[in-house]
């Protein structure tokens, strides 16, 4: 508690709110209504928690959250193409929605992979 917020939180944050939005179709199409609800409420959540961060941010740190956003979105669409590979190589078709829900997944780590590597300490 009382941790300065970084774009980098934030960044791992949107990208949280991405990987519940993409679980989202996997629950729908499984009847999964109870789980769906607790998604839904676990990403108001996200997203009240992105809006705090957002407003404690300095203007500086403001200014490299874009290229933040735009490294995170590289790395969701890096991670739905390798998923895209690999379900092609190695098993039989489940549908869209667990390849995406998949792939924003490995997208996510990806990211987080990067920031943790690439953070100065």
């Amino acid at each position: 508690m009382g941790a300065t917020p970084t774009p980098e939180r934030i960044s791992l944050l949107l990208g949280l709110a991405t990987l519940m939005l993409a679980t989202l179709p996997r629950y729908l199409v499984g009847g999964h209504e109870t789980r769906l609800s607790l998604m839904l409420m676990a990403l108001a959540v996200v997203a009240v928690v992105v809006m705090l961060q957002w407003r404690l941010l300095s203007r500086q740190a403001r200014s490299r959250l874009p290229g933040l956003l735009r490294r995170l979105g590289l790395c969701l669409i890096l991670g739905l193409a390798i998923m895209t590979a690999w379900h092609t190589l190695s098993s039989a078709y489940f549908g869209w929605e667990l390849l995406v829900s998949h792939g924003a997944t490995l997208g996510l780590l990806l990211h987080a992979l990067w920031l943790w590597v690439r953070v100065p300490r």
